[in-house]
């Protein structure tokens, strides 16, 4: 059997590597991969990009599944285009995809089908933008309504951070702002969780809760970024608060897609932020798996992927549980110079361990191989990964493996996990 996973990051990396580990099947393709799915066992990495063009290798190889990783394919409607030709592939269609690549979208759905949120307003014109700001004060929330690889949400403290962010995303120079929109947001206080599950259209399937580190710096200080570690699971995520995402967002949401017209399949990540009084609101969705609470939530996860997802493009997902490893799973992001700006690429990684155990992971995410060598290749380069009995443990292990790595410029955080660890 051959599976083909798309994408280049460390979350298509976890997958790869867990289908290999758990599958058995005879040749797992990525596309197009990078230096650390190239040294997987049975998995190979494919110099394709073009979704045209991943359709035919599909067909061509024989491919039972692809699965799709990050989120600009979904969005150029890849799911359409091999379901078209009768290829099987997971994952939402483009128009579903609007969940993710348009904010503004996600917002008035969110709001139509009465799935709790921050009250918003979008806007095209930054003049009407500056006013609504300067009504509203701060702190405010400022985001790109598109795909912006997880960066283009600014948390203004204060109204010059906020009316910078409006000038950066709606340049005043209209040729550039063509058809830019931001949606500006009710700032909300608690505490970020990661929830993801897969949904086949009707029934719906939870994966296990993450908590992922957005800022670049400590104490969650500094610009947003892609995501700077990630743990599994995140306390914060009681079995209540467990059972109010499923009543008042997840299931809203699948049912609310059917209703317009919309069926979802694939998998769908909710932001979440939860209050002290117990409230939770949706902050965001996502059309795929996080990343990187993917590092860890592979990690963790014991039951086949593949027979999840074969589940769910039979429309059973009501038929199989998934079974995790008890443990913590946590894990550190390792970040190119000058990261989340202008990533500087071509600094020589050393120190890489041979191989793993079963308690330690390094997935690769901006890394290429030239010369023999690992070198940086994007702003994420790694995501150090491990497992222990407990957070503690888990930070630890995780730490202590990244200790020998280094590149020119490298950054990390080393609070991952802190709200676990305080509590």
């Amino acid at each position: 059997m051959k599976l083909l996973v798309i994408g280049s990051g460390g979350r298509e990396h976890a997958i790869a590597w867990h289908l290999a580990k758990y599958s058995g099947t005879q040749r797992i393709y990525v596309a197009p991969g990078n230096a650390g799915t190239a040294r997987e066992k049975e998995v190979r990495n494919v110099a394709i990009t073009d979704p045209e063009e991943l359709a035919d290798f599909a067909e061509r190889e024989g491919v039972h599944l692809t699965i799709v990783g990050p989120e600009a394919p979904l969005a150029a409607g890849i799911v359409n285009l091999f379901r078209a030709r009768g290829l099987k592939i997971f994952g939402p269609t483009r128009e579903a995809a609007q969940l993710e690549s348009s904010k503004d979208f996600a917002k008035r759905f969110m709001v139509r089908h009465n799935i709790p949120t921050a009250d918003f307003a979008t806007f095209s014109e930054p003049a009407a933008a500056h006013a609504y700001v300067d009504q509203q004060g701060a702190p405010i929330v400022v985001k790109a309504d598109g795909l912006a690889a997880g960066k283009g949400v600014v948390v203004a403290m204060t109204l010059t951070e906020a009316h910078a962010a409006i000038d950066h995303m709606l340049p005043a120079d209209t040729a550039q702002a063509s058809g830019a929109r931001v949606v500006i947001e009710q700032f909300l206080d608690g505490e970020e969780a990661s929830f993801i599950v897969m949904v086949d259209g009707k029934n719906v399937l939870a994966l296990a809760s993450s908590q992922d580190h957005k800022r670049i710096g400590d104490g969650d200080t500094g610009p947003n970024t892609g995501g700077m570690g990630a743990y599994s699971p995140a306390p914060v995520v009681t079995p209540a608060i467990h059972a109010k995402v499923m009543r008042e967002i997840i299931l809203p949401t699948v049912r609310g897609m059917a209703a317009d017209g919309v069926p979802y399949t694939g998998f769908l990540y909710a932001g979440l932020m939860v209050g002290k009084d117990g409230s939770v609101k949706t902050v965001e969705f996502n059309c795929r798996l996080g990343d990187p609470e993917t590092q860890p939530i592979m990690m963790r996860l014991k039951t086949n992927l593949l027979a999840l997802l074969e589940h769910a493009l039979a429309g059973k997902l009501d038929q199989i549980d998934a079974e995790w490893d008890r443990r913590v799973a946590m894990g550190v992001v390792l970040a190119a110079a000058n990261y989340p700006d202008t990533p500087r690429q071509g600094d020589v990684v050393s120190g890489l361990p041979e191989g793993s155990d079963e308690t330690v992971h390094v997935f690769h995410a901006g890394s290429a191989e030239r010369d023999g060598k690992i070198v940086t290749a994007g702003g994420r380069v790694l995501c150090v990964t491990a497992l222990g009995d407990n957070v503690k443990q888990a930070h630890k292990h995780a730490y202590d493996a990244l200790v020998g790595i280094h590149f020119d410029g490298m950054q990390y955080r080393r609070d991952i996990g802190y709200h676990a660890l305080t509590r």
